[in-house]
């Protein structure tokens, strides 16, 4: 079931190449520093304070830039606008995520094969851990996307001066609307097992664009360890985690 109103008719939504979300300013930064406008493209009326950039691929290509704001229904509400307006080739999660696999360091960027709640529990009436009783047990994202993603090391590598270390996994994402921190990041690896990192948007914007039949993948760069090992760096800049995010998703769709 689509979640574009009928009503819309397909012609009156202009057609891009992706739409990529993000939660904050400092998440839509890099992007806008990277591309140009487009010029004499409207953006996309948002509700609840959201804003959107028309932005220039290359090729003729657009990617609009969504800031939707933080949270499950500030992003899901905001995407299911936007595709009101606007039909994308793809859709993209961009921006920071917080580490929880063992594996994953401060710095590195992770991209999603499969979505789930974090916080989502109806396993007494039968369903998986993380899933809404009506939707699936997982939302997959699209294998294109995030083998794209996956050998996207060399723009990483060159996205900041620091990140010639850092590293891009791919495997399980979750989202939630509470924030996992070392006092109860255990309950959720243990649940979670195979799961990279937690955001507070991917999964909400993988189920719009499940229900919308569109290619999906977020593509997050890691700014903290939900609880991190002896030894290990536990944060930096949500600049700086957003902009090796950025340089990934661009690198995905450039070979799109």
């Amino acid at each position: 079931m689509s979640v574009i109103p009928s009503h819309v008719p397909q012609s009156n939504r202009r057609r891009v190449a992706a739409v990529v979300v993000v939660a904050m300013e400092e998440e839509a930064r890099p992007f806008l520093d990277r591309l140009p406008r487009c010029e004499g493209v409207l953006s996309p009326e948002l509700p609840g304070g959201g804003e959107a950039w028309p932005l220039n691929l290359g090729g003729g290509r657009e990617l609009l830039l969504v800031r939707s704001g933080i949270g499950l229904v500030a992003s899901a509400s905001t995407l299911a606008t936007v595709l009101t307006q606007v039909t994308p080739e793809v859709i993209v999660s961009a921006g920071t995520t917080g580490g929880l696999g063992r594996e994953v360091g401060v710095g590195d960027v992770c991209a999603s094969t499969d979505l789930a709640y974090t916080d989502v529990d109806a396993t007494a009436f039968g369903y998986a851990p993380g899933q809404t009783p009506g939707q699936p047990a997982i939302f997959t994202a699209d294998p294109a996307l995030v083998a794209r993603a996956g050998a996207a090391r060399g723009a990483l590598h060159a996205a900041t001066p620091t990140a010639g270390s850092a590293r891009i996994h791919v495997g399980q994402v979750l989202s939630g609307g509470s924030f996992v921190t070392a006092a109860n990041v255990g309950a959720t690896r243990e649940r979670f097992p195979r799961a990279l990192s937690t955001d507070m948007e991917s999964t909400a914007l993988a189920q719009v664009a499940h229900a919308a039949a569109l290619p999906f993948a977020s593509i997050r760069g890691v700014s903290d360890l939900c609880g991190p090992e002896a030894g290990q760096d536990f944060h930096i800049g949500a600049d700086e985690a957003a902009a090796r995010s950025a340089a990934v998703v661009l690198a995905t769709l450039a070979d799109g």
